[in-house]
């Protein structure tokens, strides 16, 4: 069994358990913590957290995030000079993109049922254009069932670094990884 597959069967065992209805949006989170290198093969394993989540009786939507940046990009009238000064795109990214992800993000949540795992993927995808801990934070209220964020990066405690490269964040959503507490490299 390779490193997803024990992830996979880690995760199963998580989301069969019984579901408490009155947590607040922040306990509805889960982050399924996984090394950064293992990106590739979680993408072509994804499915078998959807068939755990649907073992378990529960719904499962995909929400992929990878293409955000470069969908919202596109539409940008003035997107070459923001190639050219990248200050230029800092204040767009502040004041445009990263509502329009909540947004998009807050969406696919409230569409969800209170049985229903929202499952995010590509959240590195948004690394420099958006903070995931800002975006999981504005999403909290909009979570009905679950939200599940597939995090390539490292745990200690409640502590989060996605991709090992920024200073790790406080968060206490519920965790699952291969180890009980992983440890920053």
């Amino acid at each position: 069994m390779n490193k997803i597959e024990e992830l996979a069967a880690k995760y199963e065992n998580h989301v069969s358990a019984p579901w408490q209805r009155t947590l607040s949006g922040a306990q509805r989170v889960t982050f399924v913590v996984y090394n950064k290198e293992q990106e590739r093969i979680l993408r072509a394993r994804i499915s078998e957290f959807a068939q755990a989540t649907q073992r378990s009786q529960h719904t499962w939507k995909l929400i992929n995030c990878t293409q955000w940046f470069a969908e919202w990009m596109e539409k940008e009238e003035y997107k070459d000079s923001y190639f050219e000064d990248y200050s230029l795109l800092a204040m767009k990214l502040d004041s445009e993109f990263r509502p329009a992800v909540s947004r998009q993000l807050a969406s696919a949540l409230e569409d969800a049922d209170d049985n229903t795992v929202v499952a995010l993927l590509g959240i590195a995808s948004l690394y420099s254009f958006a903070r995931g801990s800002d975006l999981i934070r504005s999403v909290e209220q909009s979570i009905n069932g679950r939200l599940v964020v597939f995090f390539p990066g490292a745990k200690d405690g409640n502590n989060y670094r996605l991709l090992d490269a920024r200073d790790g964040w406080n968060y206490l959503a519920q965790s699952v990884t291969l180890h009980s507490d992983e440890i920053f490299s």
